[in-house]
């Protein structure tokens, strides 16, 4: 939304340089840059940011106005001839300083005219950044080997690449008082539903900060409504064939410069329990990697407290089953050993992360060595403590969503808590309100725990069994999207 009271571009050139000087520091900040040329014995003056800009645009551009003094008379219309001349495909007009400022603050040459209440913004941007690489959190053993950057021009070219359909939407907007910083959010035309897409745009045009230098993380915490709820609400994805995908289905992504992650929206519970390795594979291979991988997600959230509850209680294991339980339980109580050990694994994870990769091993071993076996022998943990959190654990890494794995340990310890308070009736009040947490959970207006509640055979059968891409017709209902066939 343009500001009705935006200062207007002066005619005259030495008092848009006097503007300039007072709003950026134009002589105090080093990185501003600043350079006049007289063509036609007209003054024209180049604004820019080092480092933003790419400097061999700006030399073309430069040796094409002072060429203008040796072929064109004074009496030239200089106007028209920078319009003719500057060599560059995406040239625009700007009539206010606020806009001019916040064009080159982006990284854009801005070329001032002597006498004229209009200026040039021409796009020469140049970030800094890597090269697309494959993500470390979703890595595949075959497949595409690219992934989003930092760099949101990279990231909607990547996304284009994969979708050459004219209906693809790219829309920009910028966010933050002082940051100025770009999202963009995309979308198919003729398949996401505009309801949702309108009401994207307007959290987005609503948000009232400063800044945003956290990125998507703080533009989620302005599209949903997270509280308390640990849980995820939107997903996050790295992978451009990812977030195609969900395009492909009737999904909106959020692009926020300086963040590599998309932001996928609307998102379910079993929207963060898939890979892109399972559609890498034949269907009966995703299939069963599909079900292993519910099967850790289950054991890193249930797998703890029914172990407790059965050492707690052991008249309800089957006769044949009444060797699970430790053999000796230590100096110190069962629930203080879980939940030291668990807490224990969250160290082992921080460290991983904070550790530099050549000292990683040493550290594994290290973790391995005191905190495993030496643990043990002292008495400190029970063997059987330590393989039930070691196998939770397991489960916990093997979720796809880094966000989805943490709340799901958070809701582990809380039941193991219960558990150990209450034994079967506290396993069976955290679960019930566990599940009631998700059942009611909502992420823009989309229930949480679809397709199982409200229940879809269809799209319950497609999340339970990787389906073959030419027996997956329709688009996810959730989702509400304006075509409801993927084929024609």
């Amino acid at each position: 939304m343009k500001n009705k009271n935006a200062t207007k571009i002066y005619p005259s050139i030495e008092k848009n340089q006097e503007f300039l000087q007072s709003k950026l520091g134009i002589g105090v900040s080093f990185d501003v840059g600043f350079r006049e040329l007289v063509v036609l014995k007209k003054k024209i003056q180049l604004y820019y940011v080092t480092g933003l800009v790419d400097t061999s645009f700006i030399i073309e551009i430069m040796k094409k106005l002072v060429s203008i003094n040796d072929d064109e008379n004074v009496h030239s219309n200089l106007y028209d001839e920078l319009n003719n001349r500057i060599v560059h495909q995406q040239i625009e007009k700007a009539k206010t300083m606020d806009e001019a400022i916040d064009q080159m603050l982006s990284g854009l040459l801005v070329i001032f005219l002597d006498g004229e209440s209009e200026c040039f913004i021409i796009d020469v941007r140049h970030y800094p950044g890597r090269a697309p690489q494959e993500p470390d959190t979703e890595k595949v053993v075959r497949g595409s080997r690219d992934g989003y950057t930092e760099n949101i021009i990279e990231n909607t070219a990547l996304t284009r690449r994969r979708i050459r359909d004219e209906r693809l939407r790219h829309e920009i907007i910028q966010v933050g008082e002082r940051s100025k910083t770009d999202i963009c959010i995309s979308y198919l035309q003729d398949v996401a539903d505009q309801g949702l897409v309108k009401l994207i745009k307007d959290e987005l045009s609503q948000i009232d900060v400063d800044g945003i230098s956290m990125a998507d993380k703080t533009v989620e915490e302005y599209l949903v409504q997270q509280g308390l709820n640990p849980y995820p609400l939107v997903r996050y994805t790295e992978r451009p064939d990812v977030a195609s995908t969900h395009l492909f289905e009737g999904h909106v992504l959020v692009m926020v410069d300086t963040s590599p992650s998309m932001i996928i929206m609307p998102t379910t519970y079993f929207h963060h329990v898939q890979h892109a390795e399972e559609y890498r594979e034949a269907p009966a291979v995703g299939t069963f990697v599909r079900w292993v991988r519910f099967m850790g997600i289950a054991a890193s959230l249930i797998l703890l407290p029914l172990w407790l509850l059965l050492v707690l209680d052991p008249s309800l294991l089957p006769e044949k089953l009444q060797f699970i339980g430790p053999n000796e339980t230590g100096n110190i109580p069962i629930i203080v050993q879980i939940l030291l050990a668990d807490i224990g694994i969250e160290f082992l994870r921080m460290a991983a992360i904070h550790t530099p990769t050549p000292l990683s091993t040493a550290m594994g071993l290290i973790a391995a060595v005191l905190i495993g076996e030496i643990a043990i022998e002292v008495g400190l943990f029970s063997a059987e403590v330590i393989l039930y959190v070691a196998i939770s654990a397991i489960g916990t890494f093997a979720t796809p969503s880094y966000e989805l794995s943490v709340a799901n340990k958070m809701a582990r310890i809380l039941l193991v808590i219960l558990t150990f308070a209450f034994q079967v009736k506290g396993l069976v009040i955290g679960m019930t309100v566990f599940l009631l947490l998700l059942i009611t959970t909502r992420s823009l207006q989309t229930p949480y725990l679809w397709p199982l509640i409200p229940f879809n055979d269809k799209a319950l059968w497609q999340i339970l069994f990787r389906v073959s891409m030419p027996l997956s017709k329709t688009r996810p209902s959730i989702v509400r999207p304006k075509n409801n066939q993927k084929q024609s």
